[in-house]
């Protein structure tokens, strides 16, 4: 066993059915079985020493008895920092600040999310008026002693008088529907289980709404096993959810998933089929006026292309796509003429990535990124532009919901280093007026963003963040945090969160770069990052390092990596690569084996982004760069905490189980390798406040000791 120093009493663990010292001057980790699992994949041996650790948790007692001396260890380590007592009390306060969500209208009512500060989860009002009394229509906090059941999606009925609401419980990624009164409160009978990935859509007249579903899973597989054979229902409320109607599902094509929307007029049904996480779908629509199990028409046959539903005008569908445009553009579908001849444009490709399109007020809002910040356009139904929403400086607008008879939306605004503020935009007049302005203990005047362009290995130029205190000093001395994701077309965009205000209050330096796969600068950018060209990720966060090294920001002792999930994966590749490069390193619930990734839960469609391991191409490019499977022993890695869940039904804790495992095995030095495990959480999402400060007040304290910030 590898041994690190450090200064804590003594601890004894009881792991695996050995005992585990924790000395005054040694951490000792527990003992790991080691199997001799091997694989012929393709012509290439590949050990899995391993392969034990991805049984779930709640089944095998060699692996709950392994998390449970990891945790030990890993919880005896941050006690014995005293800074970490001062951090959790600093980022309480902090976040002891009135947090509300941007408003949205349905029928004549208000609705908003709201947070007292330090609730853990955050509770749904409704109000008749914007400056009216607000009543509570659920709270979350009701439902659990721990907080860690949580309120997902909301769908209203068109005139705003029943909500259908998502329950997520441990974090995970399956979904219980249920429906609600909202003028009493009173919950109806209707239950729907088993939801996951999926929208829900009411019928205009309200009686009842289209969601997608699997079939329930074995017992006890429900957190492991792959989502297969997504269906398409109708749910009449009043009725049980066996009674459902199928309104589509293919099962000869099991891979398949289904997203269904219904037009404002209530006049169509329009769904997608997706096989994986790109932008690429077929697109169904169904005449509402027919009988629900009638055939749709099939008005896209491949999937080649994006075709997201917008609104409809009439027998017009506005559609927003990539189709000859990888930056986006909207187009207009007759349904009396849906043939792809006849499709017009509404709104050109531009030279900015669109990521949305509305229909409010009569008006198509229209949301852009311009080197990963936000911009916002108005046009008129025929494309001609109106005028840009106005933001006050560099951040993220988000927001604008609507319906096409409504005069106003909402939208916030936040940056770094500037906490979230709501408007009220006109859409007639274009004004935006002030409406709530979180009033948070940190002073963002102290504190700057700056936006830089620096050269990856290719000499690909990639945009930067760097938020710090005004006036800092570059010379190699300041503790950075440097962020990324870089997949799955999704943007890295300025926001402000405590834990990012904290960490520059603290003195720090937060970088966030914007890495080709993201979707920053639309179709080509996402694509540069995937597959065959996925190491071009890795080498552009490795050049922001080097960038913020040689620019005197920071320095290899000081610089620690931070990113989750497909982040995760970024963190364990890079450090797998260039080990010597940083200070600290910390994966949260990452993608750590690249070879079966695909056999469990949503993973496999992520073989859009990644390729598959089953395919021979694909497994040439995975091996080079899994991390798990690209640890070498006698290796010196930076200090590292690997973070997940228990619940993680997104990517399961198997990735983050067995990579922890093989670097304690493979570190050569006297840095601490640690595995943090969260009990009754997920992914991420629905994670209660409680769990959020301890999660950010562990991390940061390894932190604080390892890259040694109070010398």
């Amino acid at each position: 066993m590898m041994k690190v120093r450090t200064v804590m009493a003594a601890v004894i663990l009881e792991g695996l059915g050995m005992s585990v010292g924790l000395a005054d001057s040694t951490l000792v980790y527990p003992a790991t079985k080691r199997t001799d699992l091997v694989e012929n994949l393709h012509g290439t041996t590949v050990a899995d020493p391993y392969r034990w650790l991805e049984d779930d948790v709640r089944d095998n007692p060699d692996v709950r008895s392994w998390v449970d001396a990891q945790s030990g260890l890993t919880a005896a380590y941050l006690k014995a920092i005293p800074k970490r007592a001062v951090l959790q009390k600093k980022l309480t306060a902090l976040w002891n600040y009135e947090k509300i969500g941007v408003p949205t209208k349905h029928g004549d009512r208000y609705f908003f999310f709201k947070n007292d500060g330090l609730q853990n989860q955050s509770v749904f009002y409704s109000q008749e008026t914007l400056d009216g009394p607000a009543t509570v229509l659920m709270d979350p906090n009701t439902w659990s002693k721990d907080g860690t059941v949580a309120l997902g999606s909301v769908s209203f009925s068109d005139d705003g008088t029943l909500a259908a609401y998502a329950v997520s419980e441990a974090g995970s990624d399956w979904t219980t529907w249920r429906v609600k009164e909202v003028a009493t409160g009173k919950d109806l009978p209707d239950e729907l289980k088993w939801v996951k990935f999926s929208g829900l859509a009411w019928t205009k007249d309200g009686k009842g709404f289209f969601y997608s579903r699997f079939d329930e899973p074995k017992k006890g597989a429900q957190f492991q096993s792959l989502n297969l054979n997504q269906k398409l229902m109708f749910h009449k409320l009043g009725t049980k959810q066996a009674d459902d109607v199928i309104v589509y599902q293919r099962p000869d094509h099991p891979t398949w998933s289904f997203y269904g929307s219904v037009t404002d007029d209530g006049k169509w049904l329009v769904f997608n089929a997706r096989t994986g996480t790109d932008a690429r779908n077929r697109l169904y629509v169904k005449d509402l006026a027919k009988p629900i199990a009638s055939d749709p028409v099939e008005v896209v046959d491949n999937f080649e292309n994006e075709y997201t539903l917008v609104e409809s005008i009439g027998n017009i569908l506005l559609i927003k796509t990539d189709l000859k445009a990888p930056n986006g553009r909207l187009i207009a579908i007759d349904m009396n003429l849906p043939a792809r001849d006849n499709w017009k444009e509404i709104i050109p490709e531009a030279k900015e990535a669109l990521r949305g399109v509305g229909l409010v007020g009569g008006h198509l809002v229209a949301s852009y990124l311009k080197d990963a910040k936000t911009q916002v356009k108005l046009f008129d139904p025929t494309g001609k532009f109106v005028r840009e929403v106005v933001f006050p400086g560099i951040g993220t607008g988000s927001g604008f919901d609507g319906k096409p008879s409504q005069s106003e939306t909402f939208y916030s605004f936040s940056g770094y280093a500037t906490p979230a503020t709501i408007y009220r935009y006109d859409i007639k007049t274009g004004e935006s007026k002030l409406l709530r302005q979180a009033k948070v203990k940190f002073d963002p005047t102290l504190y700057e963003t700056k936006q830089i362009f620096y050269p990856s290995k290719d000499g690909t130029k990639i945009p930067m963040f760097i938020t710090a205190k005004k006036g800092i000093k570059l010379d190699g001395s300041n503790p950075t945090l440097l962020y990324g994701y870089g997949g799955f077309n999704i943007p890295m965009t300025p926001a402000f969160s405590i834990p990012i205000a904290t960490w520059i209050d603290m003195g720090g330096v937060y970088a966030v770069a914007n890495l080709r796969g993201g979707g920053e600068y639309g179709k080509a950018w996402h694509k540069a990052g995937t597959k065959d060209r996925k190491q071009n990720v890795f080498d552009d966060f490795i050049s922001a390092a080097e960038y913020l090294i040689a620019e005197k920001y920071t320095s290899t002792p000081k610089l620690a990596i931070r990113g989750g999930s497909n982040g995760g994966l970024l963190v364990g590749a890079c450090m797998a690569q260039r080990p010597e490069l940083f200070g600290a390193c910390l994966p949260h619930v990452g993608v750590m084996d690249m070879l079966r990734f695909h056999k469990f839960t949503a993973g496999r469609y992520w073989v859009d982004d990644y390729g598959s391991p089953d395919k021979a191409e694909d497994f040439a490019s995975l091996i080079k760069y899994s991390p798990y499977h690209n640890l070498k022993p006698g290796t010196k890695y930076p200090p590292t905490m690997v973070i997940t869940a228990d619940t993680d039904d997104r990517v399961v804790p198997g990735h983050s189980f067995k990579f922890s495992a093989q670097l304690q095995y493979c570190n050569n030095g006297d840095t601490p390798i640690l595995a943090r495990i969260e009990t009754r959480a997920g992914h991420g999402a629905g994670k209660p406040t409680t769990k959020l400060i301890e999660e950010v007040a562990d991390e940061y304290a390894f932190l604080w000791k390892v890259l040694k910030m109070g010398e």
